[in-house]
């Protein structure tokens, strides 16, 4: 029996996917269950299971670009328990024949140049002598020339080289949302510094009897979080977005949080984040950033967010401009904690500093609160037992 395997659906949004890789060769005898491709959707990177066991044929090339549904291997079931089969002879020979045939193709250029093709060499800078010709006799074609690369020198050494590769279809996506926002909001970013000094003291003084507790170690992200939900409750704008000539506002703070995964940056959503407190955001920024860097994170773990905070400040950025996760209006960017002097009662002490940075859709959210929301977050991170923890630190911190 043969069975046809098809493309599963990663979520209502997504109709078409990209084959990233085959884990498996044409030809090799594959078991249930046996992750057998990886899978690029615009919002996460999947894995494809083997549904029986059996020798697979594939039906589709790594870069396809295939439809939910779509047939993309058959697995000959038939075929019981066996070693790891790899390409028959006969499939090696064929694709011998085609490298021939190919070549035959390639080794066939002809110097004769279109106008079209020569004018756009031209403004381009483009050596013609690199190109390939893919038209009639091996004519260089004006598409030939706008796939090209401008020409970048003469210079005698061997070892310099360049690779290209094609980018991923959750790259491709992000590029092209980045360029959305870039095109469509009217994106501005407002700046500020923090004193970190008392989470310091805090995080110094609970951390080792919050990590035995709970088993995951008390971080900046979950001061962040609150202090973004309560800012956001203050100002509901920020919560918002905008949807035609309508502005959605929500009574729920759903905040996406910034990872770096192995396929790139994913947002995962830390849900209802208004009714957690210290312990539950730690425990789910630590469950989602695991599943997103060993690839494990699903569609629907990023779909949505109100509110996204990103932490550059992991990979050293003092300072930047943050930008807006489409379709929501604003962002949080944090960054490196920086010993700085700054004046204390009308004097300079060292304190550990951090920079802050809210981006926002000037479309909804105005000066006075994009700002006021800014200093909502600075005066409860600089006053956490306050106005975080209400003076109750052990029981914010659920260790009673």
């Amino acid at each position: 029996m043969v069975l046809e395997m098809q493309i599963p659906s990663p979520g209502e949004s997504i109709s078409e996917v990209e084959i990233a890789e085959w884990l498996v060769a044409d030809g090799e005898y594959v078991e249930k269950d046996q992750i057998i491709a990886e899978i690029d959707s615009d919002k996460a990177t999947l894995e494809l299971p083997a549904e029986q066991s059996g020798v697979i044929t594939l039906k589709a090339e790594e870069g396809d670009v295939v439809q939910v549904g779509q047939v993309v291997c058959h697995i000959d079931t038939s075929v019981e328990g066996s070693p790891k089969e790899t390409l028959t002879t006969k499939t090696l020979e064929i694709v011998e024949d085609n490298k021939e045939v190919s070549q035959s193709f390639v080794d066939t250029k002809s110097d004769v140049l279109s106008p079209a093709a020569r004018k756009i060499a031209e403004e381009k800078n483009i050596d013609i002598n690199q190109l390939t010709g893919t038209g009639k006799g091996g004519r260089i074609t004006k598409q030939d020339v706008l796939l090209g690369k401008p020409a970048m020198g003469k210079f005698n050494n061997p070892n310099r080289s360049e690779s290209r590769n094609k980018l991923s279809m959750l790259r491709r996506k992000v590029a092209e949302r980045l360029v959305t926002v870039k095109n469509e909001t009217a994106m501005l970013t407002t700046f500020n510094e923090v004193d970190m000094s008392s989470i310091f003291e805090l995080r110094k003084k609970y951390k080792e009897k919050f990590k035995e507790k709970h088993g995951v170690n008390l971080g900046f992200m979950s001061f962040f979080t609150l202090a973004s939900v309560r800012a956001l409750q203050e100002f509901p704008a920020v919560n918002s977005m905008i949807d035609g000539s309508e502005m959605i506002s929500y009574n729920y703070c759903d905040i996406s949080i910034a990872v770096s995964g192995p396929k790139g940056l994913m947002v995962p959503v830390i849900r209802s984040a208004e009714e957690l407190k210290f312990k539950g955001v730690e425990l789910e920024v630590k469950r989602l950033a695991e599943r997103a860097r060993d690839g494990q994170i699903t569609v629907d773990e990023m779909t949505g967010g109100t509110f996204t905070i990103s932490n550059g400040g992991v990979f050293g950025s003092m300072l930047s401009t943050p930008i807006i996760n489409p379709p929501q209006s604003a962002i949080l960017g944090m960054h490196n904690i920086i010993e700085r002097p700054i004046a204390v009662s009308g004097k300079v002490e060292i304190r550990p500093v951090m920079y802050l940075a809210l981006s926002y859709d000037h479309r909804i959210i105005d000066g006075r609160e994009s700002v006021g929301f800014l200093v909502h977050i600075k005066e409860a991170l600089e006053n956490p037992k306050e106005i975080l923890m209400n003076n109750k630190i052990e029981e914010a911190l659920e260790l009673n």
